[in-house]
């Protein structure tokens, strides 16, 4: 998973909101036609889409999405609305996009071939299966933000922005850990002769046997 650069004022390159492409950027001034002057606001142009984003006074306004990054390319289609919503929300309502993350990481484990009603447990069957334990931290961090966005806690959300905002990068981490490398390996091992993965098949069968 390639690193994520969030869009900045007047950063000459990043991550476009509109495509979600690393590419170069152009920002131009917006100025009163009548009476001169500068308004306030400036425009950012993507070279690779070509689309524009509103700025004022260096915040991002228009499109409204939070700058943090898009749902990873092999987020399960069940989990994305909920992950665009709390994208959409978060820089006005950080408790309500957690609250929605929970729920992105609930249904995600179902996907992931657990129970998906209590993501407590869900957790436990993974680590029962062998989940490795930075993908464990991960998980369990998404659970306490999001039970704290739900249940008064001692993490306040609105005081510390940057806790929710952390959870989408959390959420493309497990999804490129757990489904992502997984298919690419699964892919890779599928394009070698039938006769090598027979071979596997046949020495992985004898060492059952033993």
């Amino acid at each position: 998973m390639s690193k994520y650069y969030p869009p900045v004022h007047e950063e000459e390159q990043f991550h476009c909101i509109k495509c979600g492409v690393y590419a170069k950027q152009t920002f131009g001034g917006m100025f009163r036609s009548n009476y001169g002057g500068h308004t306030g606001f400036t425009y950012s142009l993507c070279h690779h889409c070509h689309e524009f984003c509103y700025w004022f006074q260096g915040r991002m306004i228009v499109p409204s999405e939070a700058l943090v990054p898009p749902p990873h390319v092999d987020l399960p289609e069940s989990c994305i609305d909920d992950y665009d919503e709390a994208r959409d929300i978060v820089a006005r309502s950080p408790r309500a996009a957690a609250a929605l993350l929970r729920l992105t990481i609930q249904k995600l484990l179902g996907e992931l071939g657990e129970k998906g009603k209590n993501i407590n447990d869900d957790i436990g069957a993974l680590v029962a299966k062998g989940l490795p334990v930075e993908v464990q931290q991960a998980l369990d961090y998404c659970r306490v933000v999001g039970n704290n966005a739900v249940h008064p806690g001692e993490i306040d959300l609105n005081d510390d922005p940057n806790i929710a905002n952390s959870l989408f990068e959390m959420i493309n981490f497990i999804v490129e850990v757990r489904i992502s490398q997984p298919k690419k390996v699964a892919n890779l091992y599928n394009i070698l002769p039938q006769g090598a993965l027979k071979a596997v098949e046949k020495r992985d069968a004898e060492k059952d046997n033993t």
